[in-house]
């Protein structure tokens, strides 16, 4: 397991998240659309998986739009936003912000929170995924791994977008 905080709690998640210099775990999850997708889907491109508990919050939100904002400028890559909202809510969302450059996926029908580690066991949001990105390389190999320490702050876009530089 791995803690974070809620509102200056500790929480732990279900288990222990990817680490640097892995594999990119498998996973699927369902897009506004309706349609499984899974890192495959992306072969030979780096990607960020901005992981969130819900695009009904300010900060979940906030840290979609950067990204969103962030992946014009990236050629090589492809930013995931992936929460426990369902589809629908993903599609009303990046439609009302228009939002282009970033792929959400819903975790409503897999695995995803319990295989990566990032499902929340404690606090309010028990259940939720705790907000955490991940990057990786052309090969899915994991070259950056941020489990935010407070779950109600952004993550550290600098970090992750240095990662897909190197």
């Amino acid at each position: 397991m791995a803690i974070t905080k809620f509102q200056d709690q500790e929480t732990a998640t279900v288990s222990d998240l990817p680490k640097v210099g892995d594999k990119l775990p498998d996973f699927t999850v369902v897009g506004s659309d309706l349609q499984e997708f899974s890192p495959a889907d992306f072969s030979g491109k780096k990607l960020v998986l901005n992981i969130f508990p819900s695009l009904d919050t300010g900060v979940c939100a906030a840290s979609v739009r950067r990204f969103n904002e962030e992946a014009t400028k990236l050629d090589d890559a492809v930013v995931l936003g992936i929460s426990a909202d369902l589809p629908m809510a993903h599609g009303r969302f990046t439609d009302a912000e228009g939002i282009d450059n970033v792929k959400t996926g819903s975790v409503f029908r897999s695995s995803f929170g319990r295989d990566y580690g990032v499902q929340l066991d404690g606090s309010p949001l028990k259940g939720l995924l705790a907000r955490t990105v991940i990057v990786t390389d052309a090969n899915h190999t994991i070259t950056h791994v941020e489990l935010v320490d407070e779950i109600t702050t952004e993550p550290n876009y600098d970090a992750a977008l240095e990662a897909l530089q190197n």
